[in-house]
């Protein structure tokens, strides 16, 4: 077993030195501090803002108290989408939402609710409106009594996570990234690895919001259930979302297990042996993204229960920040090379790597298997995606297909995505099941396919990008499944009638509840053609 463990240990030196020499020799030895630093702040990269109109611009004699922003612009996660507002309030309390709404409507302002802002198409933004940054509404309160925690809309759910850990208790459902906010996360109905509870929606047993005309309403399945399942998924639009109360279940421990999948036959595997296995409860797939084998084979990821009482569960523990994976990532921007040594370091180093949040002894017990909390298995900020490289940005794509159609699209995406500029850095395949939302993404079991891509910041890089956009929405049309609606808005609206059929509905049930288009954004503007009237 000792000869075993050196082994590994010798082919984990050899991986990193591999590593280093490719990325030293693509990039330069006096660039590698550059490509491979987390960065100190939001980068700015922004090619041009979203002027706002001068009749919508209010010159207000006296502004807003509460404003910690006058003017300017705010922008999201992709940082090349700045669009100038009348301001940003930061509130801390209900009565701070409940002022601004009235000031919002006093001097007729739009008014629009962000969180950490990684939708990346202007859903937390308005030109000439009034920003509601909720991030400082985040308190956090487990109910034992009702099983549940309640939680302030601007609370990350790495902080909830936290709380949790320290009662043996974890979250039915929550995002890949543990950064986002609860409320933003709520208001795009996000999923994750959980694949048996699909979207946040099943977990989520009420809402407190404020409404356009300042009153404040606890919505759930029993008390207004039409505003309940439009204002999850709901992008903002039916009022401010202060607090979510969450379905709590217990912590445990898993397996983690990984194995490799050709593409054609992952949703095979995955409908007749994950699904079928109780003892899986999380998982999710990464696509390869190397030249030779690329969107061909699936490093497919589990987690399986352990019925072991022997085992006890660890603190959570955060990730240390890896230059070396950072340098490696983003060597991938370049293509060729750069994206080969990334997916060999996925297939073959981080299994080595991977933290296990067990005791040795107990992990030796469980034949050297990598066994982790719940918790620790949504712990992530994938903190290795930030870096100070302001000639690329980031973007986010996500297509929901039936699984027999899946292997069919990404066939033909692959041979979008390999004519078009951008750089896949990763793709990953998660489970999402039929949620009870107005503007549900999947009206039936469906796979997703996540994209994250880079592009490089320039016009030619929009333009390649919101191009390979449409090209993809089209596939994923015509493969019977939709498109997620957080990120750039390059579909048409009869694009957004054929994935979402229930899109006039939606845009109807906004117009009745709220009349005077208090709450806008992007979505509504470009799409609403029932608000228009």
């Amino acid at each position: 077993m000792g000869s075993r463990r050196s082994t590994g240990r010798r082919r984990v030196r050899i991986w990193y030195a591999r590593a280093a020499l490719v990325v030293l020799l693509s990039v330069g030895v006096a660039q590698v501090d550059h490509w491979s630093d987390a960065g100190d702040g939001e980068k700015d990269c922004v090619v041009q803002v979203r002027a706002a109109s001068p009749e919508v611009v209010q010159r207000v004699a006296t502004p807003f108290a509460g404003l910690v922003q006058r003017g300017g612009t705010v922008n999201d996660a992709s940082c090349v989408n700045a669009v100038a507002v009348h301001g940003v309030v930061r509130p801390t309390s209900v009565a701070d939402v409940q002022a601004a709404l009235a000031y919002a409507r006093e001097h007729d302002l739009k008014v629009a609710v962000g969180g950490t802002r990684h939708s990346m198409g202007g859903q937390a933004s308005y030109p000439g409106g009034l920003v509601l940054d909720m991030t400082r509404l985040a308190s956090v309160r487990i109910d034992d009594g009702r099983g549940t925690v309640r939680v302030g809309a601007g609370a990350p759910w790495k902080v909830v996570l936290e709380a949790l850990h320290e009662e043996g208790l974890s979250v039915g459902a929550m995002p890949g990234i543990d950064i986002l906010s609860v409320g933003g996360t709520v208001s795009v109905n996000a999923h994750g690895a959980d694949f048996r509870t699909g979207s946040l929606a099943p977990t989520i047993r009420s809402l407190r919001m404020v409404l356009a005309d300042g009153s404040v309403r606890e919505v759930s399945r029993q008390q207004d259930p039409a505003l309940f399942r439009a204002a999850i998924g709901g992008y903002g639009l039916f009022g401010v979302i202060v607090e979510v109360e969450l379905e709590t279940v217990p912590d445990e421990v898993y397996r983690f297990e990984q194995r490799l999948v050709p593409t054609a036959d992952v949703a095979d595997v995955f409908e007749d042996e994950v699904v079928p296995d109780d003892d899986v409860r999380m998982m999710y797939g990464h696509l390869s993204t190397s030249p030779g084998s690329f969107l061909d084979e699936v490093i497919l990821y589990t987690y399986r229960r352990v019925d072991d009482p022997s085992v006890t569960v660890p603190p959570l523990r955060a990730d240390q920040d890896s230059r070396v994976a950072r340098l490696v990532l983003n060597v991938a921007r370049t293509g060729g090379t750069g994206q080969r040594v990334k997916w060999a370091a996925q297939r073959h180093l981080l299994p080595h790597l991977r933290r296990c949040e067990t005791s040795r002894n107990a992990a030796l017990r469980a034949a050297e298997a990598c066994l982790v909390s719940r918790n620790q298995g949504l712990y992530n900020s994938l903190g290795l995606l930030d870096n100070e490289l302001t000639q690329y940005t980031d973007v986010l794509h996500e297509y929901f297909l039936p699984p027999e159609e899946l292997a069919g699209f990404l066939a033909e995406a692959r041979t979008e995505l390999t004519a078009h500029d951008a750089q896949l850095l990763s793709a990953s395949i998660r489970s999402v099941e039929r949620s009870e939302t107005l503007l549900s993404y999947a009206p039936a079991h469906r796979l997703s396919v996540v994209l994250y891509l880079s592009q490089e910041v320039s016009s030619a890089g929009h333009a390649d990008m919101a191009d390979l956009t449409r090209r993809l929405v089209a596939l994923a049309l015509e493969h019977g499944g939709t498109f997620y609606l957080p990120y750039q808005q390059h579909y048409t609206r009869a694009d957004l009638e054929r994935g979402y059929p229930q899109v006039g509905r939606f845009f109807e049930t906004k117009l009745e509840r709220d009349p005077d288009l208090l709450f806008m954004n992007s979505l509504a503007a470009r799409y609403g053609d029932e608000l228009r009237g």
